[in-house]
């Protein structure tokens, strides 16, 4: 989306041309899923412990595991959303494969 305006902007705004290389997108992707992961990731731990979506820890393994009890998990929901928001704002959504992708990872 992001990508789309600023590539129409780039043929009056002479500076907006690097949008068309990608592997300044890829670096603004990474930038921007790295400050979503920041900004959205204290609260979204706080909500899964909140509701106790935690794994439980077997008596078996090892007794430094102990410590780990009540750790949330489903920290792959906070790596989906950061990685799918900056694909969604970064990618050329017109390209059927950039589709395939996201259908896949989800």
């Amino acid at each position: 989306m992001l990508y789309h305006l600023l590539y129409s902007m780039s043929e009056n705004v002479g500076g907006l041309n690097v949008v068309r290389y990608v592997t300044f997108r890829t670096a603004a992707a990474a930038l921007t899923a790295l400050f979503i992961s920041f900004l959205v990731g204290p609260a979204l731990i706080r909500a899964l412990a909140r509701l106790r979506a935690g794994q439980p820890i077997r008596q078996l393994g090892p007794a430094t595991h102990q410590s780990k009890a009540g750790t949330p998990t489903m920290g792959g929901l906070l790596i989906l959303l950061s990685l799918l928001v900056s694909t969604l704002l970064w990618a050329n959504l017109e390209n059927r494969l950039v589709w395939i992708v996201i259908g896949v990872t989800v």
